[in-house]
C-alpha cells in the first residue's frame, strides 16, 4: 500500500511516524483543559471528541469520546473500529470536503499532554519470545535445559497488575523487595539492585469473550497494539519466582506507548510466526500471518547525556503472536474483557545486538554494555531514561507508535523504617 495523501502536510512524510495510513488513538489534553481522545495526523492531534460534539463523526445514536478512554469504541466491534478509521480518512484525505470545518479541530501535538489511552481491565504478560526464553533458560539452568517442557507447546503467561499500567513519560521509582543472593545466608530488604528492561509489544482486546474463541476469531478481536515495557526486578525475581512465578519483581510498573495503532494500520505488515520445531494441539495452531514486521530498539540516556542504542530487533522473532496468546488465555473458559492488555513477553533476535533486556545483553551482569557518552551498564542505573521505540515501514511511509518512554528515579527512604 503506498502514503495516502492527506491535506495535513507534516503528514506526507515518507519518515513521519503519524501517516493518513496510521491514524493511531490517544487521549491528550492542551494547558488546563480536560483530556478528550485524539487521533494522530503529522505533527497535529484530531481532538475527536470534539469532532463527535460537532456532529462531524457520528458513529452511534450515543457519544462514544465523551469520556477520555477509548474503551467506549472498543465495545462497539469491528464494524463500528472500520466505520471511524473510514470516517477519519474521509475527514483528512487531501481534498476533503470538509476540511474547512475539521482545520479548526486539530492542535499541535507539540503543547499537547497525552495521557493513558484506554482504561485497562486486566493485564497478562507472557514469555512467548523463543529466543529470550532460550538466551534465560541457557543462563539459569544451562543449554540442554534451557526451554521448560512445556515452552515448544504453549503460550506459557502469568497475571499482572492493571493498576500499575503507566503511559509513557511517567517516572518509574526504583523498588524495595526481599532478596537472597546465592551466598547469603538469609533474605534481606533492600532496593533492586538488578533493575532490567524487557522490550515488549502490547495487544489491545477490543472484544469481550465468555468462553474459549479460535486463534482466527482472537485476531479478529485484538483492537489494536502499544510498545511495552515490563519492567523487571531481576533479583527479587531470582528469589520469590519459585514455584508460582513473578510477582512483586513485575508489580513496579508497565510502561506502555501514549497511542494506540490499529490493527488496520499494521494489516500491510501481516508476516507468519517462525518455522516450529513440534506440532501446536489444534486450539492453538497458525491459522494465517499473525505477526507483524515491526522494527523495534531501545535506548539508554544517563541522566544529562547522549543516548546509545542498546537493542534492536523485530517483532517477527515472537514464537507465538497475540491471536494465539488471547486463544490459549480464553481455553479455560476465562472471560476476556474490552481493555485487557497482553504483553507479548520479551523481543530478542538471535544475536547479541538484538537482545531485548539487560539481563540478556550483559549476560547476567557477566558483559557490561558500552555507553556512547562513556561507562557501561550491566543494569539500569539511578535517573536513566530508557526509551522504546517502533515502527512499520510500508512504500513511502511509516507507521508510529510514539516513544515509550521511562526514566528511573532513586528508591525512596526505607519505607518500613520507624523513627
Amino acid at each position: 500500500m503506498p502514503l495516502m495523501k492527506s491535506w495535513v502536510e507534516s503528514a506526507n512524510s515518507a519518515d513521519c511516524p503519524f501517516p493518513l495510513n496510521n491514524l493511531p488513538y490517544g487521549v491528550f489534553s492542551i494547558a488546563e483543559a480536560e483530556p478528550h481522545c485524539g487521533v494522530a495526523i503529522g505533527d497535529r492531534i484530531l481532538d475527536v471528541t470534539a469532532a463527535e460534539a460537532e456532529g462531524l463523526v457520528a458513529l452511534t445514536d450515543m457519544p462514544l469520546f465523551d469520556v477520555p478512554f477509548w474503551n467506549e469504541l472498543m465495545e462497539e466491534g469491528p464494524a463500528v473500529w472500520a466505520a471511524l478509521r473510514d470516517r477519519l480518512i474521509a475527514l483528512l484525505s487531501d481534498g476533503a470536503a470538509e476540511r474547512d470545518k475539521v482545520e479548526p479541530l486539530l492542535v499541535p501535538m507539540a503543547e499537547a499532554e497525552l495521557h493513558m489511552p484506554f482504561a485497562v481491565s486486566e493485564y497478562t504478560d507472557f514469555y512467548a519470545g523463543k529466543n529470550h526464553a532460550v538466551n534465560v533458560g541457557t543462563m539459569f539452568r544451562g543449554a540442554e535445559n534451557a526451554l521448560p517442557p512445556n515452552w515448544l507447546h504453549i503460550p506459557i503467561g502469568y497475571n499482572g497488575r492493571a493498576s500499575s499500567v503507566v503511559v509513557s513519560g511517567t517516572e518509574v521509582r526504583r523498588p524495595w523487595g526481599q532478596l537472597k543472593g546465592p551466598n547469603d545466608e538469609k533474605p534481606r530488604f533492600a532496593p533492586c539492585a538488578r533493575f532490567d528492561i524487557e522490550l515488549e509489544m502490547g495487544a489491545i482486546v477490543g472484544t469481550p469473550s465468555d468462553g474459549p474463541i479460535t486463534v482466527q476469531e482472537a485476531d479478529d478481536h485484538i483492537f489494536g497494539y502499544v510498545l511495552l515495557n515490563d519492567w523487571s526486578a531481576r533479583d527479587i525475581q531470582a528469589w520469590e519466582y519459585q514455584p508460582l512465578g513473578p510477582f512483586q519483581a513485575k508489580a513496579t510498573a508497565t510502561t506502555i506507548s501514549p497511542w494506540i495503532v490499529t490493527k488496520a494500520a499494521l494489516e500491510p505488515f501481516r508476516t507468519d510466526t517462525p518455522a516450529r520445531e513440534v506440532e501446536l494441539l489444534d486450539h492453538i495452531k497458525d491459522c494465517g500471518p499473525m505477526l507483524y514486521n515491526i522494527e523495534l530498539e531501545v535506548t539508554l540516556a544517563p541522566e544529562g547525556q547522549a543516548e546509545t542504542t542498546i537493542a534492536r530487533t523485530n517483532y517477527k522473532q515472537m514464537y507465538y503472536s497475540a491471536a494465539q496468546q488471547l486463544a490459549h488465555h480464553t481455553t479455560s473458559g476465562c472471560p476476556m474483557n474490552a481493555g485487557d492488555l497482553l504483553g507479548s513477553g520479551t523481543i530478542s533476535g538471535p544475536t547479541k545486538p538484538e537482545r531485548g533486556s539487560l539481563l540478556e545483553l550483559s549476560w547476567g551482569g557477566k558483559e557490561p554494555v558500552e555507553l556512547k557518552s562513556g561507562g557501561t551498564r550491566t543494569f539500569i542505573e539511578d535517573n536513566d531514561t530508557l526509551t522504546l521505540k517502533g515502527a512499520a515501514r510500508g512504500a513511502g511511509y511509516t507507521i508510529g507508535f510514539g516513544d515509550c518512554v521511562g526514566k528511573v528515579l532513586p528508591a525512596l527512604d526505607d519505607p518500613y523504617a520507624r523513627g
